[in-house]
């Protein structure tokens, strides 16, 4: 299992080396992930969903196993709060830290573990726990952050903007309806779809900064207890009451062991939130996942 992931945290490495050197150029790395988030991660999911057979897989149980750990570890970390020694926007940061997820990594390591058959799996996850999600972290950020902009509910609204999750919706509408599409419709969304999961690792490794992580080690330790080990216990236990079990199961807990996502990073510089710290944890969890992850999938996957 450790084997079948390293190729993806190798690939993080490399965009990280490549930032480093300044190849190809600063300006190439931002319009790079623009460019997977707009185009090709949506063209991966529309054309894996369009074709997918959901029969046998456990998708609607993962789906809500999925959602319901994600408001169970949203609850558990507003209800030790007051108990963590951190300002409201340092504890913003340590929120999202603990509940987001990011989605690059998880398609890629899904994918490396079980093969494609496992991307309608991971559309599922990404619809069951993206809206929830930013329904805790907008207002969690909101109100512990430092911001006065009243911004929240602007972001909140981007929700229903967001490609991933337009992506999904119209990949599903595909299965369901089968509409005839143009000759070479679904050839164009493979092969845009195949940019999507290395130029999307290597954008996640340019992202690291490795400047904030000393000074911020009892953060990063509350929130990676949180995301990298409490919030998967939580999806393993929701999926045994469920009965979501084999790759479905595997695939929840995938989506729950991850490393935070990089977007956390502009929620929290939007809204007032410790956005270096939001950066340090970023950072520091995608590291420490490397470890973590296998040792997951191993125990409870």
């Amino acid at each position: 299992m450790s084997a079948a992931l390293l190729p993806v945290f190798l690939v993080i490495l490399l965009g990280h080396a490549l930032r480093r050197f300044g190849f190809p150029g600063d300006t190439f790395w931002m319009q790079a992930e623009r460019l997977t988030y707009y185009l090709f991660f949506p063209a991966l999911l529309m054309d894996k969903l369009a074709t997918a057979d959901f029969s046998g897989l456990g998708a609607m149980r993962m789906g809500l196993a999925l959602a319901a750990s994600v408001a169970a570890i949203s609850v558990l970390l507003l209800i030790i709060r007051r108990k963590l020694p951190f300002d409201g926007p340092a504890y913003s940061s340590v929120f999202q830290g603990g509940v987001r997820m990011n989605t690059y990594v998880g398609l890629a390591g899904a994918a490396a573990l079980f093969g494609d058959a496992a991307l309608p799996l991971c559309a599922v996850a990404m619809v069951a726990m993206i809206p929830v999600n930013n329904l805790f972290c907008v207002p969690v950020v909101s109100r512990f952050g430092g911001a006065t902009n009243g911004r929240g509910l602007g972001v909140l609204l981007e929700l229903g903007k967001n490609p991933l999750i337009l992506g999904c919706i119209a990949g599903f509408a595909m299965n369901v309806l089968n509409p005839p599409l143009p000759a070479g419709a679904l050839d164009s969304l493979t092969v845009l779809g195949r940019a999507a999961l290395p130029l999307g690792l290597l954008a996640v490794g340019a992202g690291l900064e490795f400047g904030e992580l000393r000074r911020n080690l009892l953060a990063l330790a509350t929130s990676s207890a949180a995301k990298l080990v409490i919030f998967p216990i939580i999806t393993a236990t929701a999926c045994a009451l469920l009965d979501v079990t084999g790759t479905a199961r595997a695939t929840a807990i995938i989506f729950t062991a991850l490393p935070t996502a990089s977007s956390s990073y502009i929620l929290a510089r939007q809204l007032g939130g410790d956005a270096p710290l939001m950066a340090a944890i970023i950072t520091g969890q995608t590291i420490i996942s490397a470890a973590t992850l296998p040792v997951m999938l191993a125990l409870i996957g």
